[in-house]
């Protein structure tokens, strides 16, 4: 049994991201399943459906006014950064490197989609977004300034530069 499976908490009502979500939940039950011998092509092919996973998200909410430099995007680059990783270690015969990896992905993945994911896919309904066309049907709903941030302080600019060069380094 893998750590994580596809259930209806995951399940965010929008075909093109719970079909996506669902492949990615089966892609990373398949590396967790895998022996030594399967294990760096299944992480592979993981890694590879994930790249375009992220590149579709980002590009839906470049389309519908959210900043490219929000934390939403941010964390896709750091995830996809953490998996290449676990690829090239593959390569050196650390097997356990990207099984660790997979168990903290299937620990992450449910908060990811219940929480930028799900307000991803509101954001989505509230402009009516087009998965077909790629386009927002209520134009009147976009934003004239594009979205930053995620609605925590830890990554909206602060308003004060003297306050934000105050703040501690992130981790």
């Amino acid at each position: 049994m893998s750590t994580l499976e596809w259930s209806p908490t995951l399940a965010l009502e929008l075909p093109a991201m719970d079909d996506t979500h669902r492949e990615f939940v089966q892609l990373l039950a398949a590396v967790e399943a895998a022996d030594d011998a399967t294990l760096q092509s299944a992480w592979s092919t993981l890694t590879t459906h994930t790249e375009a996973h992220f590149r579709q998200e980002d590009r839906w909410m470049q389309g519908t006014g959210f900043s490219s430099s929000n934390c939403h995007t941010t964390q896709h680059q750091v995830v996809l950064q953490v998996m290449r990783e676990g690829m090239r270690r593959g390569e050196l015969g650390q097997p356990e490197v990207i099984r660790e990896m997979a168990h903290e992905l299937a620990g992450w993945f449910p908060q990811h989609a219940q929480s930028m994911d799900a307000a991803l896919a509101l954001h989505l309904r509230s402009v009516g977004f087009d998965f077909a066309t790629g386009q927002a049907t209520l134009a009147q709903a976009l934003s004239a300034d594009a979205i930053q941030g995620c609605g925590s302080g830890a990554c909206s600019p602060s308003p004060i530069p003297e306050a934000r060069a105050a703040e501690p380094a992130a981790a």
